[in-house]
């Protein structure tokens, strides 16, 4: 099978909200009047941000789902998507470097194609994304996605708008995805119900565009959350240069790791586990009713775990009021 072979079979479909879409040396998009273009690029790569067995139709979801939860952010109508492809040889020649294979075919796994494809698919229909363009090549298994949306002008979340006195908000609840990566990882040993209670929110977030709309002109501020709570409240705080206060004990945890909360790994999870996807933002406290009356609506939890304050830094406390610290914010790439 050669790339375009590839290419045509498993990542071709109409695009009729482009103006030319894949098959041409770059498509062309035309943002509708009063809009702004919206563009960011995730990259997964294989044994950092998934591990090699990862279900492909699963991992087909995410791999959209995470730049989906960049759109949300921004407050921004997610459109058009690119998807480039470093894929693995199904069946290597022993001995023989990847370099010196003939290089008009990708020795694929066609059936882990069909099934990441339709999982992508399946996710870019559920929010009128049209896949217009990328590229494919053999190599290690790696994946990047770059989405453009639309906003209007001028109505963009950013993170650099928090004001002092704003509460701070968070989308769904958080740590499931860390504490599930932390059971495959054998840093905890969950019980079969526990993982499965768990699992989804690492393997198949949910990006929260319907929320990121509605939060045009009411958030001061938003980010999603993929790096952990303190590390991405950070890059708010910092962008915005003003500090948090926390309550650890408003934080939204399911019911399985609230069952570890007085681990250290337990915490580490609901503060700085990463893979969350949810919205972390900040508002006016004027409009706190109107944010139940929008969490009723899209019935998506949304909960109030502090404010706003002045100084630098992200300070959280417990319920009595002592200082939580935490050795890490979240994940570094480079660490």
């Amino acid at each position: 099978m050669t790339e375009f072979d590839l290419i045509r079979r498993y990542f071709t479909r109409d695009t009729p909200n482009a103006l030319l879409g894949v098959g041409d040396d770059a498509a062309l998009l035309k943002v509708s009047e009063g809009y702004v273009l919206a563009v960011s690029s995730d990259m997964l790569v294989s044994g950092t941000h998934f591990l090699p067995d990862a279900d492909p139709f699963l991992l087909g979801h995410k791999t959209l789902a995470v730049n989906l939860s960049d759109m949300a952010a921004m407050g921004a109508t997610p459109r058009w998507a690119t998807l480039a492809l470093a894929l693995p040889d199904a069946t290597p020649v022993k001995g023989t470097p990847l370099d010196t294979r003939p290089a008009a075919g990708l020795g694929a796994d066609e059936s882990w194609l069909e099934k990441f494809s339709a999982g992508f698919f399946a996710l870019a229909q559920q929010y009128g994304v049209e896949l217009v363009g990328g590229d494919t090549t053999r190599g290690p298994l790696n994946l990047c996605v770059t989405i453009f949306g639309e906003v209007p002008a001028r109505q963009a979340l950013r993170r650099s708008g928090a004001q002092l006195g704003d509460e701070v908000w968070v989308s769904g609840t958080l740590g499931d995805a860390a504490l599930a990566l932390a059971h495959l990882q054998g840093r905890i040993q969950l019980s079969d119900a526990e993982y499965a209670a768990c699992a989804p929110a690492l393997h198949q977030p949910q990006p929260r565009v319907a929320l990121g709309l509605e939060l045009r002109n009411i958030a001061n501020s938003a980010i999603d959350i993929s790096d952990g709570l303190l590390a991405d409240l950070g890059h708010i705080l910092e962008a915005s240069k003003l500090a948090a206060s926390i309550n650890f004990s408003a934080l939204p945890v399911s019911p399985t790791l609230r069952d570890h909360l007085q681990q250290a790994l337990g915490k580490q999870c609901a503060l700085s586990g990463g893979d969350d996807y949810e919205l972390c933002f900040t508002a006016p406290i004027a409009h706190h009713g109107e944010l139940q009356n929008i969490s009723a609506r899209l019935k998506l939890p949304l909960t109030c775990i502090g404010k706003i304050v002045a100084g630098t830094g992200c300070l959280v406390h417990d319920a009595a009021g002592n200082p939580i610290h935490m050795e890490t914010s979240g994940y570094e790439h480079f660490r």
